[in-house]
């Protein structure tokens, strides 16, 4: 495996973080949420657990920890951080930080009614087997990317999730699954 390549985001937009949490177990599983129908932003979308910075973070580590928490009910000492990937930017205008963590499997998840519709696992191998559905190219803050999209059970996993998911394969299993065609003609 090639060292991974960190990518800054050179915009200014309010932060925001996430938490990739996988079940240490033979065939990890990828814990995902799906938002509550109510929810300002993104309702009803498949999600990791994740949201803005507060004024009080020490970090965007701690937001995406103290938002797993509140969101999943996902305790700060039941997490293994292993890395933190690239930040991207959503289409409301927030700069998100995906970071990787490790949980022990049966660990006890209950979603914030107000925040989470459902929590769910999909097997990390569903996405290293499945090829995912790519949109037209799109330009977007100065990449040209084109859309993921995957299908597990009902759930269609898209946008910045599967863009996330996406750089983590690339990476670690090298799936060559491309999707940033900036640069190329």
């Amino acid at each position: 495996m090639s060292a991974y390549p960190f990518n800054d985001l050179p915009v200014e937009l309010p932060e925001a973080a996430v938490l990739m949490p996988f079940v240490d177990q033979p065939d990890p599983e990828l814990i995902l949420t799906v938002r509550a129908q109510g929810m300002p932003t993104h309702a009803g979308e498949v999600a990791f657990p994740g949201g803005k910075r507060d004024p009080g973070d020490r970090d965007l580590l701690h937001t995406a920890l103290r938002e797993s928490h509140e969101e999943v009910g996902l305790a700060q000492r039941e997490v293994e951080v292993i890395g933190q990937l690239s930040p991207l930017a959503s289409r409301f205008g927030m700069k998100v930080t995906p970071f990787v963590g490790v949980v022990r499997a049966g660990v006890d998840l209950t979603p914030e009614p107000g925040e989470i519709e459902t929590i769910f696992q999909v097997p990390l191998s569903f996405f290293l087997e499945e090829e995912p559905e790519l949109s037209p190219p799109i330009d977007f803050y100065g990449r040209r990317l084109c859309m993921p999209s995957y299908y597990y059970e009902d759930k269609r996993i898209w946008g910045l999730t599967a863009f996330m998911i996406l750089d983590l394969i690339n990476h670690v299993y090298d799936a060559d699954v491309r999707f940033d065609l900036t640069g190329e003609k």
